[in-house]
C-alpha cells in the first residue's frame, strides 16, 4: 500500500508533526506555483482552466443577512429531509445570518446538471488524496489538503463502499473563506451521527458529505478565533442531475452524547465577516465544482490513483 501511495500519489506517506504541519501550511497559504511533478499530473490542466463567475443573482443573495427567523438550528436538522422550498432563490435556502445565540448560520443550494450520486461519492474521496486535486477545485482560495496515513489507507481501501470511505476520516485543509487562509480540519460523519433518521435519510438523499469542522487562522494573532462548525452537504436527485443543499452552523459541535451543542465562550459571537465570507465562498467553490465534476469524473472516475 505505501509503495502504491508514494508512486501514484505524490504526497507524504508519514504523519507530519505539529511543527512540520505549521511550516507546510505557511507555504501552502501562499498558493505557490505548481511543481514540475504536479504539472505532469494528467489533471493539472483543470488548475489552469478559466473559472466561470457564479450566477450573479445567486451570489448577490449572499450580500446581506437573511431574517434569523428563516433559519433552522442543528437540532432541527431532520427538516432537511423535507423537500418543500428546495429551490435556488428561496430566502430560506440561500442566505446567511447571525443567530440569537451568537452562532453563524449559512444555507445554500445549487443544481448540478448531468451529475450522479457516484460522482459526488468519488469526488469527496478522490480530491483528498493530493494537494493538486484540492487546489484545482477552486484555485483562487484552495491551498492544500492532507490525510493521516491511517485515513489514506481507508480512502484507498476498495473493500469499503465508496460512499463510506470518508466516515471517520479527517481532511486537513488549507483554505481561504474570504477572511484569510485558515486550517480547516473536517471529520466526516454518518447520517445517524448527524442526528438524521437513517431510514428516512436513505429514502430522500442520493449522496451526502457531512461532518464537523474546526477552523483556525494559518497566521494567528491575539484576536484569532478558533471555532467549530457543523457542516452538511446533501444531494437530491432531480431531472437532469442533482441538487445540493448545504447548511453550516458555525460555533456548534457535537457533544459526547452525539447531540449538537453551542461551543462559544459566554457572550461571544461568530463575527459576521466570518459568516458572510464562508457563505460567499460556498457559492463560488460549488459553482466551480458543478462545471468541472462531470468532466473530471469522465476522465478519472475509474480510480483513486490515476
Amino acid at each position: 500500500m505505501s509503495n502504491l501511495i508514494k508512486k501514484d500519489i505524490p504526497e507524504l506517506a508519514v504523519q507530519r508533526n505539529f511543527i512540520e504541519t505549521r511550516a507546510d501550511a505557511q507555504i501552502k497559504a501562499q498558493r505557490p506555483p505548481l511543481t514540475a511533478e504536479e504539472r505532469a499530473r494528467p489533471y493539472a490542466k483543470y488548475y489552469d482552466e478559466p473559472i466561470a463567475a457564479p450566477d450573479p443573482g445567486h451570489r448577490t443573495l449572499m450580500d446581506s443577512p437573511i431574517d434569523p427567523a428563516k433559519a433552522i438550528f442543528p437540532e432541527e436538522i431532520g427538516h432537511l429531509l423535507d423537500l418543500k422550498g428546495l429551490k435556488s432563490g428561496d430566502e430560506a435556502e440561500v442566505g446567511w445570518c447571525s443567530l440569537p445565540n451568537g452562532a453563524g448560520y449559512i444555507a445554500n443550494t445549487i443544481f448540478y446538471p448531468n451529475a450522479t450520486a457516484e460522482m459526488i461519492e468519488w469526488w469527496f474521496t478522490w480530491h483528498a488524496l493530493e494537494d493538486l486535486r484540492y487546489r484545482l477545485w477552486f484555485p483562487p482560495q484552495h491551498g492544500g489538503i492532507h490525510l493521516s496515513p491511517r485515513d489514506r489507507a481507508r480512502v484507498l481501501d476498495e473493500s469499503i463502499p465508496l460512499k463510506e470511505r470518508n466516515i471517520g476520516v479527517t481532511h486537513y485543509v488549507i483554505e481561504d473563506t474570504n477572511t484569510g487562509m485558515s486550517h480547516i480540519d473536517i471529520t466526516w460523519r454518518t447520517a445517524e451521527q448527524m442526528s438524521f433518521d437513517s431510514k428516512a435519510f436513505d429514502k430522500v438523499i442520493a449522496a451526502s458529505s457531512m461532518g464537523i469542522g474546526w477552523q483556525r487562522a494559518v497566521v494567528e494573532t491575539p484576536h484569532t478565533i478558533t471555532a467549530p462548525a457543523i457542516m452538511c452537504h446533501l444531494f437530491y436527485a432531480e431531472d437532469g442531475g442533482l441538487r445540493q443543499r448545504t447548511r453550516f452552523w458555525q460555533g456548534y459541535r457535537f457533544n459526547a452524547l452525539g447531540k449538537p451543542e453551542l461551543n462559544l465562550p459566554s457572550g461571544e459571537r461568530v463575527p459576521e465577516t466570518e459568516i458572510k465570507g464562508l457563505a460567499q465562498h460556498n457559492v463560488d467553490e460549488f459553482s466551480r465544482l458543478r462545471v468541472i465534476l462531470p468532466k473530471l469524473y469522465a476522465e478519472f472516475g475509474h480510480s483513486m490513483v490515476c
